[in-house]
């Protein structure tokens, strides 16, 4: 089974809104039962629930992670994963040179579109600025569907 694992810093914003997204775009594709999608922070504390601004930028795009609660990083969480995508090139360096020997297997989001961009976090900004993320999540993965699956596919 296809395994993905998106990572911000508490677990509580961009990560599991990126869960949501392309379990959502699995689920229209008709494959979201053969995928195992999750989230963690590098700086997470365990069991906090998404930000009130996250969980409303996803209920308006009709997703509920009302019963998300975040998850720190771990080499056992990442050695799951055949796939672990980042939102900040901080991030990435943090679980490369913490657990090596997943190294391969993380990347930064923007990489699907060849680019070193972060996704910045919206904590502490408004409803516009968790839509202006949703937004540029998206873009990555419809952009970068099918480059996923390549990588899927080539670390399983």
């Amino acid at each position: 089974m296809p395994s993905i694992l998106f990572v911000c810093s508490a677990n509580q914003c961009r990560s599991p809104m990126a869960e949501a997204l392309f379990k959502s775009i699995l689920e229209e594709a008709g494959v979201l039962l053969n995928w195992r999608v999750a989230s963690a922070g590098t700086w997470a504390y365990e069991g906090v629930q998404a930000t009130y601004l996250a969980r409303q930028v996803m209920r308006e795009r009709g997703l509920d992670i009302e019963g998300h609660r975040s998850q720190p990083v771990s080499g056992e969480l990442l050695a799951e994963f055949d796939l672990v995508l980042v939102m900040e090139a901080s991030h990435r360096d943090y679980l490369q040179g913490h657990f090596p020997l997943v190294s391969n297997r993380v990347h930064l989001i923007s990489e699907i579109d060849d680019r070193e961009i972060d996704i910045a976090d919206p904590v502490t900004g408004t409803a516009a600025t968790y839509r202006a993320t949703v937004k540029q999540l998206l873009i990555y993965f419809e952009l970068g569907f099918n480059r996923i699956l390549e990588w899927v596919v080539k670390l399983s």
